[in-house]
C-alpha cells in the first residue's frame, strides 16, 4: 500500500446516546462510529460504501458519558483483492465534569482511549471505481 488511507470523525455523545445510569453511552456506540469510519475509508479507497464482513476483536477500554467528546480514528491495514483490513480506536478528547457543574468540561491533553477494534470490509469487484 503506497499510501496511508485513513479517517477521523469527531462527535459529542448526547443524552439520548446514554444507555446506561449516571449517563454511561453503551460501548456500541462505539462500534457503531467505527462503522461510520469504515464507511468513508472505504470510500476513498474504493469510491464505493462497500460491506462491512466481520470484527476481528473489540475492546472496550475506558467508560464514556453523554457530553464527551469522542475522536473515531480508522485506517486500512491492508488491501486484498475485495478485502480491506482495518484498525480503529475511539478517543476521549472532551470529558464532562458534573462533579463541578451541569455544563463543565475538560479539554485532555492526553486523550483517553476508549476502544479498539480491527475488522474486514469488502467492496465487490464490480463496485469499485477506483
Amino acid at each position: 500500500m503506497e499510501e496511508k488511507i485513513t479517517s477521523l470523525i469527531r462527535v459529542r455523545m448526547s443524552a439520548k446516546d446514554a444507555h446506561y445510569g449516571g449517563n454511561l453511552v453503551d460501548g456500541a456506540h462505539m462500534v457503531h462510529l467505527f462503522g461510520d469510519v469504515a464507511t468513508e475509508l472505504l470510500i476513498k479507497c474504493d469510491g464505493d460504501e462497500g460491506l462491512f464482513c466481520a470484527y476481528d476483536n473489540v475492546e472496550f477500554l475506558a467508560p464514556t458519558y453523554a457530553g464527551d467528546y469522542i475522536e473515531a480514528y480508522g485506517e486500512i491495514t491492508k488491501i486484498g483483492n475485495t478485502s480491506r483490513k482495518m484498525s480503529f480506536e475511539a478517543r476521549k478528547v472532551i470529558a464532562t465534569r458534573p462533579d463541578v457543574s451541569a455544563s463543565a468540561a475538560d479539554f485532555l491533553e492526553e486523550p483517553i482511549v476508549v476502544a479498539r477494534a480491527t475488522g474486514t470490509c469488502v467492496t465487490p469487484k464490480e463496485c469499485k471505481r477506483k
